[in-house]
């Protein structure tokens, strides 16, 4: 079997690249459909805050998503046999698409059926991004993990350009039905990349280590991982959940925040996730995750200035937003997730990843269901504050967990 696996070259870099990228892309078209997209639809069709605050239950596989990732790795990681990632890529992504195919039968007015067929889609893409991410950080070596995590960041703000911005346009020209059915196609189109490339010449291999939740919670490092995603995302993400809704009720329709979000996501998501990863090259990751901690408390405290005042221009309150929503979140992601990339075992990438992932998605959850209740019944220059101050109180928390650790001659002169 070694011998099988040394005779096959390792894929390049930037066809694995190519092909894990198209997958993250895919993942996150639905997930901007999802989290940006929809609350918008449904805020035009007169829902209040708190109702589609719910949407934020269809992340909940998404931070379960730990429990099944060791049997999910074990089957793609076989003890004997060949790596079996195209095979959960495969089977997950088609039954992505049909169920987005059944969500455009259902219609946006009927909330709880269309809540209920997505959180089916994001059991199955959670559990084909447990795949993705294992073979991502097994397969580029230790020096090529940036073109994974430029790829995985990259990738989530390309996916959500046309997820939350041209899903908005479509929706607005075309109805609901015919713009999820061409995002259903979308999908199906983005998992070629890996399908004829690097995930059709899995190799032969014996293993030895067997992927568990035990293993991956013995680690310290994975222990700090999660307490970072929680600090961080609470941070990062909560402010912005309601966003979309924000945007609607100060007059923008749905054509204007689709730009808003595809505009946004493509060029300066893009833009800073690449900005992002000099920056964490030039001054590390804690440095750049506090950076991006602070800037995101002042964008806050703009964004409830704006909702107590209403008189903003328009072109302004668009900056701000991209400027928030794409280029802040994106340049403190990419060094979250490179920290996320280091400290994940390639023997169980799949594991590791998913646990940090995990908390970010429950994180993320609980915010978002919170968010909606907040702006509702207190407004969103209340929501925005309380939202600055949580980050606000983040910044001396993601201090001390980032600070480099005592080198040991130092330990040894504190003696």
């Amino acid at each position: 079997m070694a011998s099988e696996k040394a005779v096959q070259p390792r894929p390049s870099p930037a066809a694995i690249f190519f092909a894990v990228g198209g997958l993250y892309v895919a993942q996150s078209v639905i997930g901007g459909l999802t989290m940006l997209g929809l609350p918008a639809v449904l805020r035009t069709q007169g829902l209040p805050l708190d109702q589609i605050g719910l949407v934020y239950l269809t992340v909940l596989p998404w931070a379960l998503k730990f429990l099944w990732s060791p049997q999910v790795e074990r089957f793609r990681l076989p003890v004997v046999g060949r790596n079996r990632s195209a095979v959960i890529i495969v089977v997950g992504g088609t039954l992505s698409a049909l169920m987005l195919a059944v969500l455009g039968f259902i219609g946006p007015e009927r909330l709880f059926p269309v809540l209920a067929c997505l959180v089916f889609i994001a059991l199955f893409t959670s559990t084909v991004d447990i795949a993705c991410d294992g073979f991502a950080v097994e397969t580029l070596a230790e020096e090529h993990h940036g073109w994974g995590n430029a790829a995985q960041v990259g990738g989530s703000y390309v996916g959500s350009a046309i997820g939350a911005g041209l899903f908005l346009v479509l929706v607005d020209r075309l109805g609901w039905a015919p713009a999820v059915w061409i995002m259903a196609a979308v999908v199906l189109g983005l998992g070629l990349p890996f399908l004829l490339g690097p995930g059709s010449r899995p190799t032969n291999e014996a293993r030895s280590h067997t992927p568990s939740l035990k293993a991956a919670l013995a680690r310290p490092e994975v222990r700090k991982g999660l307490l970072l995603a929680a600090i961080y995302v609470s941070a990062q993400k909560w402010g912005l959940a309601m966003l979309g809704p924000f945007l609607i009720d100060y007059g923008f329709d749905l054509a204007s925040v689709g730009m808003l979000n595809g505009v946004g996501s493509m060029l300066v998501g893009f833009g800073g996730a690449l900005f992002g990863g000099l920056l964490v090259r030039l001054c590390g990751t804690g440095a750049v995750l506090i950076g991006a901690l602070l800037l995101q408390v002042t964008m806050l405290v703009a964004f409830a200035y704006v909702g107590a005042s209403g008189d903003v221009s328009r072109p302004l309150v668009m900056t701000l937003a991209v400027a928030s929503s794409s280029g802040v979140m994106a340049i403190g992601f990419v060094a979250l997730y490179a920290q996320f990339m280091g400290w994940a075992d390639p023997r169980q990438a799949g594991v590791d990843f998913t646990l940090f992932q995990c908390m970010d998605s429950l994180v993320s959850m609980a915010g978002g269901l919170g968010a909606g209740w907040i702006a509702e019944r207190f407004g969103y220059s209340a929501f925005f504050i309380c939202a600055a101050g949580v980050s606000t109180v983040a910044v001396p928390l993601l201090a001390f967990l980032v600070r480099p650790p005592m080198r040991a001659d130092a330990q040894r002169a504190l003696r």
